[in-house]
């Protein structure tokens, strides 16, 4: 009995952590108000796009969280990320509505606080589950960071069933207090988690994750097509949180006591030995090391040799290896990673904030809502998808090492349609294709910004992410003020050009976003060449790494 006490004690956890990254992505719902925004303190485009670029600076403090968390207890650091946010979206909620008026200035500050509160609640949920699941880490961050891509959705969902008149502004009132109260929510779970010193690593211990994972998983599934495919209106706040919050917290109580009745009936019948599931383990990297030395080089793939310079050149040799904050930006490999990240995550990002004014500007106004909701559930598909793998290795032994069987492999696969999206929103601007084109999107950015956790951890270090995952984010405040200031450049030079009536601060037409595609389809096609060139170098420190545990996996005579 107390086993299982303890089992489910950690799997609340991630329920508590799931129940945070489904409210905390706050900057994804900024399409939905941007343009009341806009409206309300009178601004132009280049001024909106700064204080969503604000909010995104933001995320430059994220690396404070991770340095608290060595000092604070969990709690401490969430109720911190929540009073921020609080904060930060309550002001501006007052000041979109005209109750005060402050400078501009004050507007921009608010919204980096406001967005500052993001990447803390994530280093939470990051810390929890790594804390939690030591095994398998990987899967939980992946399944609760999943949700995160769900926000905009579900207060999409509570603005049209709980304020019936559509009014845009209250969703930065949403902002500001509903992740405060999730906050308290989950505040039971996490003041009583087990912590890793608490878990068995045993035979049934590992089953038993293997198949609540893929009860979850599935149940994640339900819950985005529930959303993507009904309507607003169609959508019932009470089924969403029957998904959401009640069914992800009875079922690994249910499945354990499954287990535990079969377990009792068929042990003395018919004691049978299961086989063996591995789940994905990143945490024994230094049993290695040291055999390690030298990289493993391909050598049937040889080519050019400038070529193979450049992939061999300061490439990692062991996963898993702890680098510090110095160390990190001394690497190539960071810095492509960087890149990576920069011209494919930083995109889909800056696209959705836009989102607003792309819709606008083609003539799909009252689309909105649903092109917003469109880009949230296939965000979320694409970080559900990135966990597939890992859960498929539950249960099957991974015996190989190709393009694409590593993480990083399947990263330059997932960002393959980005750069196709641009170019359908080149080639037509036709509401379909504005949907799909969004989708695909929302998917790439989604799947990159998911793995990234995992591949930091990977590359870099698990005991280091905290701080080197906020490093690597740092491009996204670059990225949006680059990108975001760019687009808004060319989209006001639209309008002064245009024969509207002197004054206004709307572009109509393909023009307005045309030449911004055109850059952003180039940056998504560096990205992912810099994601194919990441895969080359990393992969043979993976083949080391798969090589070790075949050596140290039973036989598949043993299992059965």
């Amino acid at each position: 009995m107390v086993y299982y006490y303890h089992q489910c004690r950690k799997w609340m956890v991630l329920v508590a952590a799931i129940w945070i990254q489904a409210f905390a992505g706050t900057n994804f719902d900024f399409p939905s108000y941007s343009t009341e925004m806009k409206s309300s303190l009178n601004i132009n485009q280049v001024q909106l796009l700064y204080l969503a670029m604000a909010s995104d600076i933001g995320k430059l403090f994220g690396w404070c969280s991770g340095i608290l968390m060595l000092w604070f207890p969990t709690w401490v650091v969430l109720f911190m990320a929540a009073f921020v946010g609080l904060v930060g979206y309550g002001a501006q909620w007052l000041i979109v509505c005209r109750q005060i008026y402050v400078p501009y200035f004050v507007m921009f500050i608010l919204s980096l606080l406001a967005g500052g509160s993001i990447p803390w609640f994530n280093t939470v949920c990051f810390v929890v589950n790594i804390n939690n699941f030591p095994e398998n880490w990987p899967l939980a961050v992946s399944l609760s960071v999943s949700f995160n891509g769900v926000t905009a959705a579900l207060y999409n969902l509570l603005i049209t069933k709980i304020f019936p008149n559509d009014k845009s502004t209250s969703y930065v009132l949403l902002n500001a207090i509903v992740p405060f109260i999730v906050a308290i929510a989950a505040l039971g779970p996490i003041l009583q988690q087990p912590g890793s010193q608490n878990h068995q690593t045993d035979e049934t211990v590992i089953k038993d994750d293997a198949h609540i994972f893929v009860c979850l998983y599935i149940l994640a599934a339900v819950t985005g097509l529930y959303l993507f495919f009904l309507d607003l209106k169609s959508q019932n706040i009470y089924i969403m949180s029957f998904l959401l919050i009640i069914l992800p917290f009875i079922s690994p109580s249910i499945i354990y006591l499954i287990k535990k009745v079969h377990r009792a009936y068929y042990f003395k019948q018919q004691p049978v030995k299961g086989p063996s599931y591995n789940l994905v383990e990143f945490e024994h990297h230094e049993e290695f090391l040291e055999e390690c030395i030298t990289p493993v080089v391909d050598t049937s793939s040889r080519g050019g040799c400038g070529f193979n310079e450049i992939i061999e050149q300061d490439q990692l040799t062991v996963l898993g290896e702890e680098h510090s904050a110095t160390n990190l930006v001394s690497r190539c490999d960071f810095w492509l990673y960087y890149i990576v990240y920069f011209c494919g995550g930083t995109i889909g990002l800056v696209y959705s904030n836009n989102l607003g004014q792309v819709v606008q500007s083609l003539g799909y106004i009252s689309m909105t809502k649903p092109l917003v909701t469109t880009y949230s559930t296939c965000s979320f598909f694409g970080r559900l998808l990135s966990g597939a793998a890992d859960l498929v290795a539950c249960f099957y032994h991974q015996t190989y090492t190709g393009m694409y069987s590593t993480r990083t492999g399947r990263l330059s696969l997932a960002l393959v349609p980005m750069p196709f999206a641009f170019v359908l929103l080149l080639l037509s601007d036709g509401l379909t294709v504005l949907r799909v084109a969004t989708g695909l999107i929302g998917i790439c950015s989604g799947f990159l910004v998911s793995t990234a956790v995992t591949i930091t951890s990977e590359l870099f270090g698990s005991e280091s992410s905290r701080i080197n995952h906020n490093i690597l984010i740092t491009n996204i405040p670059l990225g949006s003020l680059i990108y975001s200031v760019t687009a808004s450049l060319v989209y006001d030079d639209h309008i002064r050009s245009s024969e509207d009536e002197e004054g206004s601060t709307v572009c109509i037409g393909r023009k307005c976003y045309y030449q911004t595609f055109i850059l952003w389809g180039c940056v998504s096609l560096l990205g992912l060449v810099s994601s194919f060139l990441l895969s080359l170098r990393t992969k043979p420190s993976y083949e080391r790494y798969y090589k070790e545990r075949r050596s140290k996996q039973p036989s598949i005579s043993d299992e059965f």
